[in-house]
């Protein structure tokens, strides 16, 4: 699309901050107000339109893309998307461990254990966790305790920590994330911990080259919306 404004600033509206193009308010693609919860967030959408060439890239508007996820596509259907987030403990990647070789085991322990418990005393949620890859059930007791928590988001939020779940393939690293238990690189390097192992040994393919860039930078992108939620 040609880019058809000259101008993005940043307004106060009715329950927080808008974008205008030329004075004209942003909405989403379902017609929705963009209205964001602060001003910093709305500073970096509007800074996202500002920086856009004479031809718009939607791959160069992330922090747009998400605030409009969670107006048109969260909101509406919270507790859906609560139960989505959720399925992840069931089958947390920390909770899988190998049984070989020896320093794979190790760098497993000493990367996730710690997280497992920091979720422990954080959300009084104890996962179990098991050797191999066949599912285990997860007690009902952490799970109903993690829903809890997660339940309690904003929608701007669930989508920053539905980002971070789907890329890390953890609940577990998702919390850390956003709650800066983990910084963005921790976090892709434990959510990619056996594949990073394999590659030490094997090497790395140009698919994976591509596939694992763009899980780091959805985790960066997960991490950088929740704090500008946080008004950081």
């Amino acid at each position: 699309m040609k880019r058809f404004y000259r101008d993005a600033k940043v307004a106060a509206a009715e329950g927080g901050y808008i974008v205008e193009l030329d004075g004209k308010p942003l909405r989403t693609p379902a017609k929705h107000a963009l209205v964001l919860p602060n001003e910093p967030l709305a500073l970096a959408i509007a800074a996202e339109w500002q920086g856009q060439g004479e031809t718009i890239s939607a791959t160069a508007l992330p922090l747009t893309r998400l605030a409009s996820t969670a107006i048109d596509r969260v909101a509406p259907r919270r507790a859906e998307v609560v139960a989505e987030i959720v399925k992840y403990a069931g089958t947390d990647l920390l909770c899988y461990r190998a049984a070989e070789p020896p320093e794979l085991v190790a760098r497993q322990h000493d990367t996730w254990q710690k997280l497992l418990d920091w979720a422990e005393e954080r959300y009084d949620a104890r996962l179990a966790i098991t050797q191999g890859i066949t599912p285990i059930p997860q007690a009902p007791a952490p799970l109903a305790a993690l829903e809890h928590a997660i339940a309690a988001y904003d929608s701007m939020t669930l989508v920053a920590l539905h980002l971070a779940t789907s890329a890390c393939g953890s609940l577990i690293l998702a919390l850390a994330l956003l709650e800066e238990r983990l910084t963005p690189k921790e976090a892709f390097a434990a959510a990619q911990l056996d594949e990073s192992f394999q590659i030490e040994r094997w090497g790395e393919d140009p698919e994976q080259t591509r596939r694992r860039a763009a899980l780091q930078e959805d985790i960066a992108l997960a991490a950088r919306f929740a704090r500008l939620l946080r008004g950081e």
